[in-house]
């Protein structure tokens, strides 16, 4: 019986950490346009979409990896410590106003000023569907391939 109350007393003592820790977790934002709606989406690895981009050429494709942004970059990276990230093994993210994404039920875009700041993508695990292009290597031609008319992103 003391044993059984000496672990709840230490349960107690531990448990508002755990609900600190759990509430300071990131929150998940998914950023949503119209494009593509009517179309189905397939889920690959960045691994098979870098092998075999050819394959995929102008399908609708769901693919996770690294965001990077900077001066004249807007790239996906494969986010493993094991894989080359070279420019030649990522793929440039060519975002378009003809597909604004928001935040669904509200009027807050991807690139809208909120909160007295931009959304934060930059050397973020994102997931991102949208149509491949084989044939457009992106920004002086660099990159494996391109992806665009992008109708989802979760950061």
């Amino acid at each position: 019986m003391a044993a059984a109350f000496f672990h709840i007393k230490n349960l107690l003592r531990i448990l508002p950490l755990l609900v600190l820790f759990g509430s300071c977790a990131k929150q998940k934002k998914i950023f949503q346009s119209d494009c593509n709606t009517p179309r189905g989406y397939k889920k690959i690895s960045f691994t098979e979409l870098i092998r075999h981009i050819e394959e995929y050429d102008k399908q609708y494709v769901e693919v996770s990896g690294k965001y990077k942004e900077g001066n004249e970059q807007s790239a996906l990276f494969n986010d493993s410590l094991f894989s080359s990230h070279d420019l030649h093994d990522a793929i440039w993210v060519d975002f378009s106003q003809d597909c604004p994404l928001y935040l669904p039920g509200t009027h807050i875009g991807l690139f809208t000023y909120n909160d007295g700041q931009f959304t934060k993508m930059n050397k973020r695990k994102v997931t991102i569907r949208g149509v491949i292009d084989a044939g457009d290597k992106g920004h002086l031609k660099q990159y494996k391939g391109t992806i665009d008319r992008i109708s989802f992103i979760e950061l």
